[in-house]
């Protein structure tokens, strides 16, 4: 198992990694739309949130030698289930020809008061 840690990423706001590589896949911690540089959230509307958590995520698969046609699985929370189509359109751009398996939740809240948090697995 090897942690992976970028600066091109959020740090971790807690006791965990932004991702480890076991048994060649790649498991990711969730992202919430922190921007790397100041670890401020990025507020605004959920296209804002979501392209700056896609961003997140790119940076960490471009660390683990991995990119978005590998992701095997995502899963996504939302706050407001009235935001899936505005997240589907930034999702869908942001991954390209992509398609992995998705999962999306509804919850209560997110770290910061964030609206999106996504994580995913990928083949390494």
């Amino acid at each position: 198992m090897r942690a992976i840690a970028t600066p091109t990423a959020p740090a971790a706001i807690g006791p965990y990694s932004q991702a480890q590589i076991s048994g060649g896949h790649l498991f990711t911690s969730g992202q919430i739309p922190l921007v790397p540089e100041t670890m401020e959230m990025v507020t605004g509307p959920i296209e804002a949130q979501a392209a700056q958590v896609l961003k997140n995520l790119s940076a960490v698969l471009a660390a683990s030698n991995t990119s978005w046609d590998r992701v095997v699985k995502t899963t996504v929370f939302l706050t407001d289930m009235g935001d899936f189509a505005a997240f589907n359109a930034v999702y869908e751009q942001a991954l390209g020809g992509a398609k992995p398996a998705r999962s999306t939740v509804a919850v209560a809240a997110l770290p910061r008061g964030a609206k999106v948090e996504i994580e995913l697995i990928a083949e390494v």
